[in-house]
């Protein structure tokens, strides 16, 4: 007997609202696996019906039965933020045959005549709500899966923290069911939401580009900072992309680190800062600048990285460059071609820039930013502390 799961994607219709072959799939399961929401939509059988608990004893109650004929049931589109991509990790997407339904953001935006290529669609279930702040902008619209019915709620309030409390926010309750709702304006939903959101930016947002050198005055520091333009030049070094690891080493207020993610939301980093007071501001801005998900470790390089299992796709260098040690973990940790950048404002810690380059080649450059100021009456340029750059790939 074949071993495939059959997931299908079931809607508020229920059963009556497959299409024949889902619906035949389902009516002659011998195991039918879902939570108790899915699982009541299908009348009593012979089937063998088992509730979903816990991930780990669900899929080895999916994986003791997948020799019969087996369906798991699961929310519309089981592999846009559904049970789908999970379970095609655990057993492989050769074992599985995937039966979607209108999801609900299709559902959505076929309600409020949304294009669905131009809506950013995301969720916000089981995970940190601060990330919606990272893709609020003017006109941007949103669709967001709901937690609970506390969710419009809690949106409204991050709407107004960043100056869009005049955005447009419909909730959209039971999509393509009896007990369907939409109803326009911040108020609690029934737990099985969609919140669109229209974004209108207020007087008082301020706008936070996703391209790198944000104002420095974005993220709350104590002057331990990598400033704006030298910043952007690290990032454009640093080259983020989709997935990839990040370690921010003496991140300071954890401005690369930050950018970093913003620029691939899909990336990983981990911000390494000695100053427990400065660890606590580095978790403040990537919640204020929409990227909870950036680990924070507080302690000394390059002891605190001897204790990190993964290998870095990109590593920085802020603070610490001169500390015996810290730029070789750094290159020994790497995966082979990745990138080490380091940026030096001290003497000291260019002669070791000028040392490593020397071993290892790759790029050295010296930026030099001057600012406009004012003397009584007259305009001059004034010289920022000139930063040595180090940028290397590590071949093999």
């Amino acid at each position: 007997m074949s071993d495939r799961i059959a997931i299908v994607g079931i809607g508020e219709a229920g059963l009556v609202g497959l299409k024949p072959a889902a619906r035949a799939l389902v009516e002659n399961a011998k195991v039918i696996v879902g939570g108790w929401r899915h699982l009541s939509m299908i009348p009593d059988g012979p089937a063998k019906r088992i509730e979903w608990t816990t991930l780990e004893e669900t899929v080895a109650a999916i994986e003791a039965n997948a020799e019969h004929d087996l369906v798991v049931l699961a929310s519309g589109d089981p592999m846009w933020f559904g049970l789908g991509a999970t379970l095609a990790k655990r057993f492989g997407p050769e074992r599985l045959f995937v039966v979607p339904t209108p999801s609900a953001f299709s559902l959505a935006a076929a309600r409020l005549g949304w294009p669905l290529q131009d809506t950013l669609c995301l969720t916000v279930h089981g995970r940190p709500l601060e990330n919606l702040a990272l893709h609020l902008a003017p006109g941007q619209k949103i669709l967001a899966l709901g937690n609970d019915e506390f969710t419009p709620l809690k949106i409204g309030d991050l709407l107004r923290r960043h100056g869009f409390g005049d955005s447009l926010v419909t909730v959209l309750s039971h999509l393509g069911g009896t007990k369907e709702r939409i109803v326009t304006g911040i108020k609690p939903g029934l737990g099985l939401d969609v919140i669109a959101i229209d974004c209108v930016a207020g007087p008082e947002a301020r706008l936070a580009s996703r391209a790198p050198g944000l104002p420095d005055d974005m993220f709350e520091h104590d002057g331990q900072i990598t400033k704006r333009h030298i910043r952007a030049a690290t990032l454009s070094m640093l080259a983020p992309l989709p997935r990839q690891l990040l370690w921010d080493i003496g991140a300071g207020a954890g401005s690369i680190a930050i950018e970093f993610l913003r620029a691939a939301p899909s990336a990983a980093a981990v911000a390494f800062e000695k100053n427990a007071e400065r660890a606590g501001r580095i978790g403040r801005n990537a919640l204020s600048l929409g990227v909870p998900h950036l680990e924070i470790v507080t302690g000394s390089a390059p002891d605190i990285l001897k204790e990190r299992k993964e290998a870095p796709d990109a590593v920085f260098v802020g603070g610490g460059v001169s500390v015996p040690g810290v730029l070789e973990s750094a290159w020994a940790a790497l995966k082979p071609g990745g990138r080490l950048v380091a940026n030096a404002a001290t003497l000291e810690g260019e002669a070791y820039l000028f040392a490593w380059h020397a071993q290892q080649g790759g790029d050295l450059v010296r930026l030099s930013i001057d600012y406009l100021e004012s003397v009584g009456a007259f305009k001059v340029w004034k010289p920022a502390i000139p930063v040595t750059q180090y940028c290397g790939v590590k071949r093999g």
